[in-house]
């Protein structure tokens, strides 16, 4: 593959230079009519890309008016994909909105697979998990009863599950690769009936 000049697009090189010292006015243009420069940068950068493979773009005293017109159409194109974005993400949220309750009984099976195993773990991580997984206190105010900082209460609770984890599959082997809905380690039987 050889690189692109200038001479193989289809627009001429004066209308090129043309759109080039253009540059910053179409971004100005563009910033005053979207959310942030980032955006504006990303349609200009594109709306350049279409004007160089454009047949449209031939004469330098029309390059102007003509990318112009381009920015406007791409504006329009913009909305229309945020439009569509923001219909998607509502109508998601509309099918997600009803509460999933879970099933009483995985709960339980999990829960106590889960208590039993809080035990063997030092009791910073054991109380972290208790209060974050089970009794589904967030983060923040699980840092605040600990008096630290979120970002180091969130590296306790992830060190945690992390201890977990190892001491889970120590335990149950590889039924614990299918989420222990199938254990045949032994555990369950071990287990008192209910979180």
């Amino acid at each position: 593959m050889t690189a692109q000049t200038f001479d193989d697009f289809p627009a001429t090189p004066d209308a090129v230079a043309t759109l080039v010292a253009n540059h910053r006015q179409f971004l100005s243009f563009l910033e005053k009519r979207v959310e942030s420069r980032e955006v504006a940068e990303d349609i200009l950068q594109e709306a350049f890309v279409r004007g160089l493979d454009s047949e449209s773009l031939q004469a330098a005293e029309s390059a102007t008016a003509w990318f112009y017109r381009a920015l406007r159409n791409a504006i329009v194109d913009h909305y229309r994909r945020r439009g569509t974005e923001a219909r998607v993400l509502e109508q998601v949220a509309a099918e997600t909105s009803d509460e999933v309750q879970p099933d009483v009984e995985l709960m339980d099976t999990v829960c106590s697979c889960i208590k039993t195993l809080l035990g063997a773990l030092k009791p910073e991580y054991a109380r972290a998990l208790q209060r974050v997984e089970l009794d589904d206190v967030s983060v923040r105010d699980y840092a605040a009863e600990e008096q630290m900082t979120a970002n180091a209460a969130g590296v306790r609770v992830f060190r945690a599950r992390e201890a977990l984890k190892r001491r889970l599959i120590q335990s149950c082997g590889t039924c614990a690769d299918h989420g222990c809905l199938d254990c045949r380690c032994g555990m369950r039987e071990r287990l008192p009936k209910s979180c």
